[in-house]
């Protein structure tokens, strides 16, 4: 790895993210879903997300192929979700509580949020492939997200809130 990737590593390593697993379901009807971290929204006017995918990831074929996929945004409590689906685990959803959607995807038990979106847009993007999606369907729920910093996973911490504006 060159020195500037070193440093690009360590750059956005330092910068905190929510965690998502997105899901979708294969050809053969089989659920998949990878943690991701590579998560934004894109627009407000159509409802737009997007989100990138390593081109080396085992399910990258997969979701090429899907029309839609759903983004589940993970509770601070999901610690155990976010280890299981950045794992090599083969049958992931064996290991957790999920079920399927009137829109006929996958959708994980308990998160924060989830968004079921239909893939407009694929863009490549070096290593990566960067999928757009049109938002067709919320969930909310009043919890708290699970952050990504450093290469560790949590909650926010209670202080974050306490500090005063000046």
């Amino acid at each position: 790895m060159s020195e500037q990737q070193q440093a690009f590593k360590k750059a956005l390593g330092n910068y905190p993210t929510g965690v998502t697993v997105v899901t979708t379901l294969n050809e053969n009807h089989e659920p998949l879903g990878l943690t991701v971290n590579s998560f934004a929204s894109v627009s407000l006017d159509p409802l737009l997300i997007l989100w990138s995918i390593d081109k080396k990831s085992k399910s990258y074929n997969e979701f090429m192929k899907t029309k839609k996929f759903a983004v589940n945004i993970l509770a601070s409590e999901q610690q155990e979700l976010c280890n299981l689906f950045s794992s090599k685990i083969e049958d992931r959803f064996s290991q957790c509580k999920w079920q399927e959607s009137e829109q006929r995807l996958p959708i994980l038990n308990d998160t924060l949020s989830v968004l079921e979106c239909e893939t407009i847009q694929q863009i490549d993007a070096g290593d990566h492939t960067i999928l757009i999606g049109h938002v067709f369907n919320i969930e909310n729920t009043e919890k708290e997200p699970l952050l990504y910093h450093r290469r560790n996973v949590g909650p926010i911490p209670e202080e974050f809130y306490k500090i005063e504006a000046k």
